[in-house]
């Protein structure tokens, strides 16, 4: 018998799956998959459903310590921050917190993004991240990065930004500016 995402589990890989993908890429929570199940014929308890979730979540982990070794060790590194609604027990309201995606350039040889929730959108977390890597950030204007600049991480700014405020400009009044900003820009890219 092939070893199990859950050590002496009986749900198999296909059915994990299934849940996870439900879940966070159909947006189909565990309360409405239980009655789906249910109404296969299969009670599975939404507490099951959620320890599942948990597990599989936790069982990657050394998968996910790797690819971000692997994205680490590039010289340029792309990084950003998303917001999601989170939910935390207890809580009647969502609060935003954040997913944090670091990826390889177009030009590496390694294609790889790895992903890092945090609660918030404090600098720490992209700290922690990046830990001791010193190598060429390609980021954002967010605050939370300056820290790293100032250990050794080289600043590059991201084009898409840049593009943005000239477009900004040439929406604004400075409609000049802004229109030689984005020939600019594009010339560049």
């Amino acid at each position: 018998m092939p070893a199990q995402i859950i050590d002496k589990g009986t749900p198999t890989a296909g059915l994990l799956a299934h849940v996870m993908v439900a879940k966070f890429a159909d947006h189909l929570p565990l309360y409405r998959q239980e009655k789906i199940f249910g109404r296969a014929g299969l009670e599975i308890a939404r507490s099951t459903l959620a320890q599942w979730v948990g597990q599989t979540g936790v069982r990657p982990q050394p998968l996910v310590d790797a690819l971000r070794e692997a994205v680490l060790s590039q010289r340029v590194v792309h990084a950003d921050e998303t917001p999601v609604q989170m939910l935390a027990p207890g809580e009647k309201k969502t609060h935003r917190a954040y997913v944090w995606a670091y990826c390889t350039t177009p030009f590496s040889a390694l294609k790889a993004v790895v992903y890092d929730f945090s609660p918030s959108r404090a600098g720490e977390h992209a700290r922690n991240f990046l830990g001791t890597w010193n190598g060429k950030l390609v980021c954002d204007d967010f605050a939370g990065y300056k820290a790293g600049f100032e250990q050794g991480i080289t600043e590059i700014g991201c084009m898409a930004h840049a593009r943005r405020k000239f477009f900004d400009l040439q929406c604004g009044e400075q409609k000049p500016v802004g229109r030689t900003g984005a020939a600019l820009h594009r010339r560049l890219v």
